[in-house]
């Protein structure tokens, strides 16, 4: 992630960073369609990947209902899921974060609407910010057909919205494993708030999320 940028670069990506999370997001479209969720079918998961996890994992920590947030690997084999090998972009992981939630306190959809809104930039393809290769797309790991109903029925929404002024090109895949990264990845976002990746790209994606959606954040 950073090892390669130089400051330049990681100030040039936050101001982008920034100007997109500045855009308003409280009128930000609800799903039209949703998965039948009730306080009855008990914790669920989720898989998204939306660039480097530190701050996905950031954001998704903070929402209310969540009950673990784990950075990680989606999208390859086991055997590959290392970050040195996933960092070199061959492996077909993406940086993802497996996501436990109470769908009595916090829906699907809602979680998509965050992703969208706050956490990914869903229009860069094969990238996000200043990160780039296949292993930072933005990715959708369905883990059963109402997941990848809602998915793709969001983004069919959100294109003929042109919510973005571009077509968006998170990929909505079928669920193959997930694998937690090394515990130094883990809540880095916490542990270094001031480490200035982290500080110019992902402490903006919070600062979003308790703006816009205060009712939802834990903290």
């Amino acid at each position: 992630m950073f090892r390669n940028l130089s400051l330049r670069a990681l100030l040039i990506a936050g101001v982008t960073a920034l100007l997109v999370q500045a855009q308003p997001r409280s009128s930000f479209p609800d799903p039209v369609v949703t998965a039948p969720e009730s306080g009855t079918q008990g914790i669920q998961k989720a898989v998204l990947s939306g660039g480097c996890f530190w701050g996905v994992q950031g954001v998704f920590e903070r929402v209310k209902g969540v009950k673990d947030a784990v950075a990680g690997y989606a999208g390859g084999d086991k055997s590959t899921a290392q970050y040195e090998m996933v960092s070199t972009g061959t492996t077909g992981h993406a940086e993802s974060v497996e996501i436990t939630y109470d769908p009595a306190q916090v829906t699907y959809g809602q979680l998509l609407k965050i992703y969208f809104s706050v956490v990914t930039d869903p229009t860069e393809l094969n990238r996000q910010g200043p990160d780039t290769g296949t292993q930072y797309r933005s990715a959708i790991f369905y883990m059963n057909d109402e997941q990848r109903r809602v998915a793709e029925a969001y983004i069919d929404q959100l294109n003929a919205a042109k919510v973005f002024s571009k077509k968006i090109v998170t990929q909505v895949v079928p669920y193959k494993g997930f694998y937690p990264a090394e515990d130094y990845h883990q809540h880095f976002l916490d542990k270094h708030p001031t480490h200035p990746y982290i500080a110019i790209n992902d402490m903006p994606k919070v600062a979003a999320l308790k703006k816009s959606y205060p009712q939802m954040c834990k903290r």
